[in-house]
């Protein structure tokens, strides 16, 4: 079985606005969603799985839900396993599957059932930097 992973998110990844700790929570979280993005694990687990404090979790998760990269359901929604990967950002388990949960997800964000990733439009790379670095030991 294939596990394929969103482009949107993976190629995008180094624009995020984002800390090096969060991507790298995102890795984890990615890992550790089920194919679709539902994460099967509440937040006290993860921060025993990941290491941290379910505070820590807190921290890690609010810049990746600000993104829409991770939803919370609202309040009245939520149960124990509340957070899930955005359809646009989770695992698939092939091409085809992904391609499918694009377009469903693409309809409900122009129905507005669903919230659009926050995502910058980078359209190349940035331009690697010229000359030498200036590198200083202080």
């Amino acid at each position: 079985m294939a596990n394929v992973m969103s482009p949107i998110v993976a190629e995008r990844i180094w624009a995020l606005p984002l800390s090096g700790s969060a991507v790298k929570f995102l890795q984890y979280l990615v890992s550790r969603s089920d194919f679709g993005g539902t994460l099967p694990v509440r937040q006290k687990d993860m921060a025993a799985e990941y290491g941290v404090t379910p505070q820590a979790v807190s921290g890690l998760m609010a810049p990746l839900c600000d993104l829409n990269i991770v939803l919370r359901p609202r309040s009245e929604e939520r149960t124990g396993n509340s957070y899930r990967l955005h359809p646009l950002a989770a695992k698939y388990e092939s091409p085809e599957a992904m391609e499918a949960a694009f377009r469903a997800a693409l309809a409900r964000i122009q129905a507005g059932d669903l919230p659009n990733l926050k995502l910058p439009t980078y359209h190349q790379a940035p331009p690697n930097p010229t000359g030498r670095p200036k590198l200083q030991v202080a």
